[in-house]
């Protein structure tokens, strides 16, 4: 079963005042997105990341880490719009992938592990799969290719969610050792608290 990995690195980081948090040096040495993108790449190495145009070196980094880089069109910037395009995007390669996984890029601790967990339920047959750690659900989450219709034409910056409301039904919860599922970068605070 081929599953592919989304890493959204579209965001503007309005929260976090001191530039582009992606590109931001975490204190074991790579940056944010670098991180994610190593830790994505680990488990599934036919991944892609969408970015904004406007961030030259966040492409270059992401390249040179092994992603395939998206651009998300400027009216494509909130998380559902760059969510949408990169579902478009894998649905229409001539073999589109059974299933993808969506990673953030400001959550770099997300263990390899967990992420390879998510892509055997899927390749069992699990039409979406999510992490939980001590009981509370996180990222990333999995989606077999039954829903990429619906993924494809998701807008504004809810990202995934009203998918999974529609589909409680059809989530598998799977509880890992990973407290990384749960903790995300969005502040200058955030970062000063590692």
């Amino acid at each position: 079963m081929k599953i592919v990995g989304i890493l959204l690195a579209a965001g503007h980081s309005r929260r976090f005042l001191h530039g582009n948090k992606l590109l931001h040096p975490l204190p074991s040495g790579p940056s944010i997105a670098q991180l994610a993108a190593q830790n994505l790449l680990a488990a599934l190495p036919q991944s892609l990341a969408v970015v904004r145009p406007e961030t030259p070196k966040l492409q270059a980094l992401l390249r040179e880490t092994g992603l395939d880089i998206l651009i998300c069109e400027p009216d494509q910037q909130e998380m559902a719009d760059s969510l949408a395009a990169a579902v478009r995007q894998v649905m229409f390669r001539s073999t589109p992938p059974d299933a993808i996984v969506i990673a953030l890029a400001d959550m770099p601790f997300i263990r390899p592990d967990t992420m390879t967990t998510l892509a055997q339920h899927l390749a069992s047959g699990v039409p979406i799969v999510a992490p939980t750690y001590q009981g509370l659900r996180g990222h990333p989450v999995g989606f077999s290719k039954r829903f990429y219709a619906e993924l494809a034409t998701l807008q504004g910056d809810e990202g995934a969610r009203s998918v999974l409301r529609q589909h409680v039904e059809a989530i598998k919860l799977v509880e890992c050792d990973d407290p990384g599922i749960l903790q995300d970068l969005d502040t200058w605070e955030d970062l000063q608290r590692l």
